[in-house]
């Protein structure tokens, strides 16, 4: 009952105490919680809405990147997918051709003259050495000193190059594998050598100018490095390698035997025991005339085939960079001179092929003529009435021009263009040079170009151009294809492929070319060539001084260019030689150029087996 009471008393209490509360509070601050409730709640409602209208903008955006990415998985795997393809193969494959070493070249007796071999280049680390620098001197220059390496240095000059840095030196290049194992057995830490491969010219200068030089890329630029390059490379398939997981790359799909080389070589027409005599006499009579240059050729009349082709100065093919490039151009091909009176046989055998002349015809050589405005005169007078033979035998220049005179300028011209002059020979040589006749207009209508014609001036030709003529006279008029290249042989001497040579053409008769050569015999036995003459042999030949053009028109009062060509053995003539001596500081053809054909035919009689003739001397 009592706790009744007193809940009952405590409730009238808090009525009072909530009335009290009513009236003593404010309407306006009613007014504002009631505000305050409105407002909250609105603010409720915009951020539900917001949140509402995020929530759509990023599934939007997640739709889009979601179509995005469908479109650009479909331009990848579709569009794309064969060009992908390729670049994922380019990044995980590539492709490589092993180095395949160029075929031998060989001469006619299978002597090498060009072969590849795997070469080293030195450099040393000082700072690795386990032995001192002095001691690592000493030994590697007595290596270094017995080889024929370019530039070795003895002890004290490789010790100062070691102390120029620590590392990195390059010591010597084109080392020998035999050289490298040498220095490999040393077993001195710092020393590396670096592999790569050589084209190696054992012969060095010898065959220069034929074989040229390949540069570091090996490739060929001069010669038959350079004409023959199709004969020469060997051909393989390109190796593929794939590229593992770690980045190594390792042979994909590699067949056996992929790598299996032929035993082919390159087989020239070249004697190197000709050659090896051809230059030095070329060398000794230069020097003797301190001439500026000179070239030999002996030529196979027969079919063309070039035994010795020699020029001085040459160069040497193993280290063909520490030369003046002008030599690595063989200038018995590629350079044109007017012949001289070397050209008088070939103008001869003209006049008899057209009937213009029989060869017992006289001329009166009067020693001075006159051509127009021109004057033209024999370097050795008159001599009155002359044969064709004396013509020919004492080299009269007027002489020349009153057989030359005996034919329509026509006719003249017909038959210098019917020699190929104007053509290049064909050889297989590399940059031959046309020979320069002048225009058929001018020829016909100036007589004087006819007149110095018939001496050998006024055109020119290169010394390959008069040897591949002179070979027509001794071959019995038959026009054949100079060249130094046989074919490729195995291992076995047994032809896998030769050179196929055109049909000779037929410019003189057999007939014609006997009395030219029966005329070019005098010349040596009693003539302007005598310093050729051998004795027991039957030899013919044709002197030749002739003045050289200007570089500013007409022709230069001291320079002059000598020749000789020799025939022989008259009985059987087969061999052409001829020497072209350039600018000798004295002498004529007769004097500088015939004592180097007659040297010349002394060694190939030796090297041939030549008989004697069977005649008096």
């Amino acid at each position: 009952m009592d706790s009744q009471l007193r809940r009952r008393s405590l409730n009238r209490k808090k009525r009072r105490n909530f009335s009290s509360s009513l009236k003593n509070q404010n309407p306006t601050d009613s007014i504002k919680n009631n505000s305050q409730k409105s407002f909250s709640k609105i603010s409720q409602e915009h951020r539900k809405k917001c949140r509402e209208s995020r929530l759509y903008k990023v599934w939007i955006i997640l739709m889009l990147s979601l179509i995005g990415l469908i479109i650009n998985l479909f331009r990848l795997q579709v569009l794309q997918a064969q060009k992908l393809q390729k670049i994922a193969e380019s990044q995980q494959t590539t492709k490589s051709n092993p180095f395949i070493p160029r075929r031998p070249i060989v001469d006619r007796n299978g002597n090498i003259l060009a072969i590849d071999k795997i070469a080293y280049t030195l450099y040393v680390h000082p700072v690795m050495f386990n032995k001192s620098k002095q001691e690592v001197a000493d030994k590697l220059s007595t290596i270094l000193e017995g080889t024929n390496l370019e530039n070795t240095l003895n002890s004290s000059d490789l010790l100062q190059t070691f102390n120029q840095r620590e590392t990195g030196i390059k010591i010597a290049d084109l080392i020998p594998q035999e050289t490298a194992n040498k220095i490999t057995n040393l077993y001195i830490d710092g020393l590396e050598l670096i592999q790569h491969p050589q084209r190696l010219y054992p012969q060095k200068e010898l065959v220069s100018e034929v074989v040229g030089y390949v540069d570091g890329e090996n490739k060929g630029q001069a010669g038959i490095e350079y004409s023959q390059q199709n004969l020469l490379e060997r051909s393989t398939d390109t190796i593929e390698f794939r590229r593992l997981i770690k980045g190594v790359l390792v042979p994909d799909k590699l067949a056996t035997g992929f790598l299996q080389l032929d035993d082919l070589s390159l087989h020239l027409t070249i004697d190197s025991r000709l050659q090896r005599a051809v230059r030095k006499i070329l060398k000794k009579q230069l020097e003797e005339y301190e001439a500026k240059r000179g070239t030999v050729i002996v030529m196979d009349a027969a079919d063309g085939s070039i035994l010795s082709m020699a020029s001085e100065p040459s160069y040497d093919p193993n280290q063909y960079y520490n030369y003046d490039v002008k030599l690595f151009k063989n200038w018995a091909v590629t350079d044109v001179y007017e012949p001289g009176s070397t050209f008088k046989p070939i103008n001869v055998a003209l006049a008899l092929e057209v009937g213009a002349i029989e060869a017992d015809s006289i001329f009166y050589d009067t020693g001075r003529m006159r051509i127009g405005t021109w004057s033209i005169f024999n370097s050795g007078g008159g001599g009155g009435t002359r044969t064709v033979t004396e013509i020919i035998q004492h080299s009269s220049n007027i002489g020349m021009v009153k057989i030359i005179q005996q034919m329509p300028r026509e006719v003249f011209y017909d038959g210098l263009k019917r020699l190929g002059l104007e053509d290049i020979t064909d050889t297989d040589l590399p940059f031959e040079t046309a020979s320069v006749l002048k225009e058929r207009n001018q020829f016909l209508m100036v007589p004087v170009e006819a007149a110095t014609t018939a001496f050998g001036q006024g055109f020119s030709l290169t010394p390959l151009k008069l040897a591949q003529l002179n070979a027509a006279l001794a071959n019995g008029g038959k026009l054949v294809t100079p060249h130094v290249v046989r074919g490729l042989f195995d291992s076995k001497e047994q032809p896998y492929w030769q050179l196929p040579l055109p049909k000779p053409k037929q410019v003189f008769s057999a007939d014609t070319t006997t009395k030219v050569l029966a005329m070019m015999e005098k010349v040596v036995e009693k003539g302007t060539g005598k310093r050729a003459k051998l004795s027991g042999y039957r030899i013919g030949g044709k002197t030749g001084t002739a003045q050289k053009a200007a570089e500013t028109g007409g022709y230069s009062e001291n320079a002059k260019i000598t020749s000789f060509v020799g025939i022989l053995p008259l009985e059987s003539p087969r061999y052409v030689v001829l020497a072209v001596i350039d600018e000798p500081v004295r002498g004529d053809g007769g004097r500088v150029a015939a004592p180097v054909v007659k040297s010349v035919i002394k060694s190939l009689i030796d090297i041939e087996q030549i008989p004697p003739s069977s005649v008096r001397e």
